[in-house]
């Protein structure tokens, strides 16, 4: 019974990675876009004027919160970061989840830090599955023109200044 339900996992684990994968002639944004999941960084990453950076020739990896990691933020922050006043700290969040390079999964090892496009480090653990910081990294290695997506489960915030 448990190796039905492993292999059942498994398999839809595929499909979903599998499903949101575009061809590769897709930039970053466009993929994003294509899968459906990622509403909310879409909408910030407009509101931040990071689309055209993320359109740019990269190649950039990102780390892209699914729409379920920004409703699990506080109630009412996701408004508050979109406002304009507040773009600065939607442009430093939202730089934070973006490594310059493309930063395939086998490329990571256990302990191993990366500098964003934010100025700050995230720090990868491999035990018990591939963290970035403290966001699991639930699809792995999704294919842009420009760069990689690594979808995650929370947001991840820069260091306090």
């Amino acid at each position: 019974m448990l190796r039905k339900f492993l292999m059942g996992a498994a398999a839809t684990t595929m499909l979903a990675g599998a499903a949101m994968a575009q061809d590769a002639t897709s930039d970053i944004v466009d993929t994003a876009v294509a899968a459906g999941d990622f509403t909310t960084l879409v909408a910030a990453v407009q509101a931040a004027g990071l689309v055209d950076t993320l359109k740019g020739e990269g190649p950039f990896t990102v780390f892209a919160p699914t729409d379920a990691a920004f409703a699990a933020l506080p109630e009412g922050t996701v408004d508050t970061l979109l406002k304009p006043e507040n773009k600065d700290q939607l442009v430093s969040i939202l730089t934070y989840h973006v490594v310059p390079g493309a930063v395939m999964s086998s490329d990571l090892t256990e302990g191993m830090s990366a500098a964003t496009v934010q100025g700050g480090e995230v720090t990868f653990t491999l035990d018990g599955g591939a963290k970035v910081n403290d966001a699991n990294i639930t699809t792995a290695d999704i294919a842009a023109s420009n760069g990689v997506i690594h979808v995650i489960d929370a947001v991840i915030m820069p260091p306090a200044n």
